[in-house]
């Protein structure tokens, strides 16, 4: 090396260009010196020493140095690491402290390869406790991960210890402002639903603050609180649904977003709701505004174990994802959000069993019952197998331990062996309820509601025999009779459950009842016997308590969920509607339409006395008599009259009212049937009984109104709406189908009155709900329907005298979107039944029509097919030069043409009055408050629409009473009561063409009130069977 040096010349440079050779020539040296730096350093050393310093900036690496005293950074980059200005000593220096700390670092890593043998020997020695005696047992690798999940089997269900502490939800939108609600009756749900405060609720961070009298020192540390003074108005906890499939069953109903059942098998443990949850369903806002704030959404009962529900707030969510609608998700798996070592959250569970999971796989009941059997062994096996194992790792016997039992497939269902997992049980029929009472005390689980649940009142002591506790009861309030196991149900079932001790649920099964309505069904059970506490909570604290998070929601407490609704009457009271919603400290309604109610319904209902039924129900295992009895003497007198409604053939008008104030209550004399006198007790029709053999009937300030008229529905001609056996069936339709001509060929048109039948339970209870005609056409699921009928709701066969009313009434058909054949199609086949040739009695039935003399009646709800029928009709009556006369029926977006409808004068029948966008032609319906100024009856009567109400469904015609109450509430006083009842009887006569005779129609005798209030019908007034029925 000193020789290849050596021969380079180091003087120092002159010019420019000297100095880029010198530059060069360094870079040489610096290049030789640096290859030999491992072989000999001490030289290499000498010879960068020995470099001139150049009189500018150096550059070594892509970096710059001053001077020749850089030499130790660029010595740094070799592999020697030299620190300083190297000499041949200072060299050797480095060397041997780099031998010592080498030496030092080896002895370092030997003692902590010993500590580390050492503490492992220790920890095994400390934690196994004892050794085979093959020899010591290895510790597994994922040791710490078994101990872990092992700890985890015993955390218990339910909030951590300081949830009420927490100063903020953890649902809170950032921005919401503070809210404080003045002057509030508010219903707390405390005290088993008997604590009423009169004072303010203060709500900030999405959570109660405090409930009662707020201070106004309070109040300072608050910028931008909202007040909202409730003007004494009733506040409640938000409702809460027990049984929904919102999001999974959507509204409006579409094949692609159809999500609550899988039929892949009986069992279905591993699937969950959420999966399918659907964040845009119509519905959502719809229940908001009846007060609904929390749902459990859960799988259909298609399944003997459909999977998992969703606990949802029904509020948008700010991620716009069906997660961020969770309550309190059980699937998060951020431990800062949800630590499972500390708690658990509750998870849901659906179950079915009876008819449904028996049809869908075509089984039987014991198919079933062995279907959860064989399910709750498997997952009885895995948590045996994982109690064992984790009996094994607590006492740290590693040896052949193997890996942690579980299966992906089955872990919900183990959790409902641990008390994780709420069941929530869709059975009907004692010997279901019996069948999982067992089954709970052979797998040792809990029941938390048995739903539906229709003859659960006539077992409340199996119920108590289940396993843990008795589970709750989720009811429907009257509707019953659309399947076998659903025959037996009582509208008394809430009361008597109630008395024996047992919780009781109002829910909706949305889309099956809308549950916009769910207080609605609460306020039934009210009138029908459930205590108002109990109503109350049964859909708000029951509810919220039987699905494990009561506390949270369901009461009005501080700490709680701000989750509240401002109701503009008792929420008891029929027609009850919310004035605003909040869901989480954020109000839900837009510019709310608030409707003025009368002061009375601020305070709870008082409801009639339903003992006797109540114990006939259970006496006759929910089948008693329901035939009326006719009263003992031919005249029957009717005392402590408060008003009677009398009607002709056209209207309905208010015939006695007593003065407001006074004991100048009124008297109603009757006679072999028909109505003789109406006056004061000081009148002559008072005493014109005086030495008379009567009856005497106490209305306690009761009225006497004109009987209701029901149609849209098939009452009459089903018992049992899915046992075909019991229904007259659908018709043959000639728009898709080839009709017999046994049957009348191309000229057939089908009679409701040659397939009726008399004394169906649905009928017998209008009857006693103040329904006594019912007009009904036959059943079709295609165009061409039939001539309806009108009938006695009472009769008990056609030959009887006053049973068949009139045998035909109108022509019905039926324009709806089905695919095929198109809606255009429809609109042709009618313009060709009306104007051109038809055969047989069809020809006699349009030639009816075209004569005006037979009302035609379209059932259609798509405003788009309403216009078109507003067109037809137009061409009709100019081709024919007479006028035509057209009902609709249905019509869900009539509201949207009412000017155009009332101009062509085409009557509507509205069915129902609170409408729902089950499907598409539905979607776009006038809700009502708050969420629109009117009704669809108010808006229609506005636009001089002549207007009937009707049901859908044959169950629902016993409530038609409460449907025009409902219609004249919402109105703002617009509907008078005479306009109401004549909405449900002269109305709905004249749109189908029933003719009567004014003095032969029924009257109905209500105790405790009108007809459209909480009122008991006592007696039906029969002018054409010449008697009274007492009921």
């Amino acid at each position: 090396m000193a020789s290849s040096v050596a021969s380079l010349d180091m003087r120092q440079p002159q010019g420019a260009r000297e100095r880029l050779a010198m530059y060069r020539l360094r870079r040489q040296v610096d290049e030789v010196a640096l290859s030999h730096l491992k072989v000999d350093p001490d030289a290499s050393i000498q010879v960068l020493l020995a470099r001139p310093p150049l009189p500018h900036t150096d550059d070594f690496n892509g970096k710059k140095y001053d001077n020749m005293d850089t030499v130790k950074i660029l010595y740094k980059t070799t592999t020697c690491r030299g620190y300083g200005v190297m000499t041949a000593e200072r060299a050797r220096y480095i060397r041997r402290v780099r031998c010592t700390m080498l030496i030092m670092l080896t002895v370092l890593f030997a003692m902590f390869c010993f500590s580390w043998v050492f503490c492992f020997r220790a920890l095994d020695s400390l934690f196994q406790g004892s050794r085979s005696r093959a020899g010591a047992a290895v510790v597994p690798l994922r040791a710490q991960e078994y101990l872990d999940k092992c700890r985890l089997l015993d955390v218990k269900p339910g909030p951590p210890a300081n949830f009420h502490a927490r100063r903020e939800s953890d649902r809170f939108v950032p921005g919401t402002k503070p809210t404080l609600i003045k002057n509030a009756t508010i219903w707390t749900g405390s005290a088993n639903g008997l604590e009423v405060v009169h004072g303010d609720i203060l709500v900030d961070g999405g959570i109660i603050k405090r409930v009662g009298r707020v201070r106004h020192s309070e109040l300072q540390q608050y910028r931008d609180l909202v007040h909202v003074d409730a003007q004494g108005k009733w506040v409640s906890p938000g409702i809460v649904d027990l049984h929904s499939h919102l999001g999974v069953y959507n509204s409006p109903n579409l094949k692609g977003a159809f999500d609550v059942n899988s039929r892949k098998g009986p069992v279905l443990a591993w699937l969950r709701a959420l999966d399918g949850l659907n964040t845009h369903d119509d519905a959502y806002q719809l229940s908001i505004a009846g007060g609904v704030t929390t749902a459990l959404v859960l799988p259909g009962s298609a399944n003997a174990i459909g999977g998992q529900g969703a606990v949802i707030k029904l509020r948008p969510p700010t991620d716009r994802s069906p997660t961020g609608m969770l309550l309190e998700s059980p699937y998060e798996t951020n431990s800062s959000v949800y630590d499972r070592r500390a708690y658990f959250r509750y998870r849901q569970m659906k179950h079915a069993c009876g008819e449904n999971p028996d049809r869908v796989y075509s089984g039987t009941r014991m198919d079933t019952i062995w279907a959860f059997r064989q399910a709750y062994e498997k997952a009885r096996q895995i948590k045996q197998a994982q109690d064992d194992f984790c009996a094994k790792v607590v006492r740290r016997e590693w040896t052949g331990l193997g890996e942690y039992p579980e299966e992906l497939q089955w872990e919900a269902l183990v959790d409902v062996l641990r008390g994780r997992v709420k069941v929530q049980t869709h059975c009907y029929e004692t010997v279901d309820l019996d069948d999982l009472v067992r089954i709970t005390n052979e797998f040792k689980f809990s029941i938390a509601a048995f739903h539906h649940a229709h003859e659960t009142y006539l077992v409340p002591d199996t119920l108590k025999s289940a396993y843990g506790h008795p589970p709750a009861i989720a009811l429907f309030a009257t509707n019953a009779r659309y399947k076998r196991e659903s025959y037996r149900g009582s509208e008394f079932a809430p009361k008597i459950l109630a008395e024996n001790g047992l919780q009781v649920v109002m829910k909706s099964d949305h889309p099956v009842l809308n549950s916009r309505h769910l207080v609605y069904e609460a306020q039934q059970a009210h009138y029908y016997g459930l205590p108002h506490n109990l109503a109350l909570a049964s859909v708000t604290t029951t509810p919220a308590t039987v699905i494990g998070q009561d506390h949270r929601i369901g009461f009005v407490k501080e700490g709680y969920d701000a989750d509240l609704i401002l109701w503009d009457s008792h929420p008891l009271a029929l027609g009850a509607t919310p004035q605003q919603v909040w869901i989480d400290g954020l109000a839900q309604i837009d510019a709310p339409h608030v409707v003025s109610k009368p002061a009375f319904l601020q305070k709870p209902p008082t409801t009639p006395n339903f003992d006797e039924e109540a114990k006939a129900a259970l006496k006759y295992e929910g089948l008693p008599p329901l035939d009326p009895k006719p009263a003992r003497a031919r005249t029957v007198v009717f005392t402590n009259v408060s008003a009677v409604y009398l009607r002709d053939e056209q209207d309905v008008s208010e015939a006695f009212s007593a003065r407001a104030g006074t004991r100048d209550v009124g008297v109603v004399v009757v006679r072999n049937g028909r109505l003789s006198c109406v006056g004061n007790m000081n009148s002559a029709c008072a005493s014109s009984v005086v030495g008379e053999e009567a009856e005497y009937i106490n209305l306690e300030g009761g009225a006497v109104s004109p009987a209701l008229v029901t149609t849209g529905s098939p009452l009459g001609l089903e018992e049992i709406r899915s046992e075909p056996s019991t229904m007259d069936g659908y018709v043959l339709d000639p728009l898709t189908e080839t009709v017999p001509q046994i049957a009348g060929g191309e000229g057939a048109v089908i009679r409701a009155a040659d397939g009726l039948q008399f004394g169906t339970r649905d009928a017998l209870i209008a009857y006693r709900s103040g329904v006594t005609t019912a007009v009904t056409a036959p059943r079709s699921s295609g165009f061409l329907v039939g001539l309806s009928a009108a009938f006695s709701t009472a009769g008990r066969h056609k030959l009887e005298e006053g049973a068949l009313l009139q045998e035909t009434t109108a022509l019905h058909v039926t324009i709806h979107p089905i695919g095929t054949p198109s809606v255009s199609t429809q609109i042709a086949a009618l313009r060709n039944l009306l104007l051109g040739e038809t055969k047989g009695e069809l020809a006699h039935a349009v030639g009816q029509v075209k004569k005006g003399e037979t009302p035609l009646v379209v059932r259609a709800h798509s405003a788009d097919i309403i216009a078109s029928i507003i067109v037809l009709k137009s061409e009709v009556e100019a081709k024919l030069g007479d006028e035509i006369k057209v009902t609709l029926i249905g019509a869900r977006e009539a509201h949207l043409l009412a000017k155009e409808i009332g101009a062509a004068n085409i009557g509507v029948i509205v069915a129902p009055t609170r409408p729902f966008p089950h499907t598409w032609d539905e979607k776009r319906i006038l809700p009502g408050p708050p969420l629109s100024e009117r009704n669809a009856v108010a808006e229609l009567l506005a636009h001089g629409v002549s207007v009937g109400v009707g049901v859908p469904e044959a169950w629902e015609a016993r409530n038609t009473r409460f449907d025009i109450a409902w219609a004249a509430l919402e109105s703002n006083g617009t509907i008078s009561k005479a306009k109401a009842l004549a909405l449900a009887s002269t109305n709905v006569e004249k749109l189908l063409g029933v003719e009567t005779e004014g003095s032969q129609n029924d009257l109905v005798a209500t105790q405790g009130g009108d007809l459209l209030g909480f009122s008991k019908v006592v007696a039906v007034i029969s002018p054409r069977r010449e008697v009274v029925d007492i009921l």
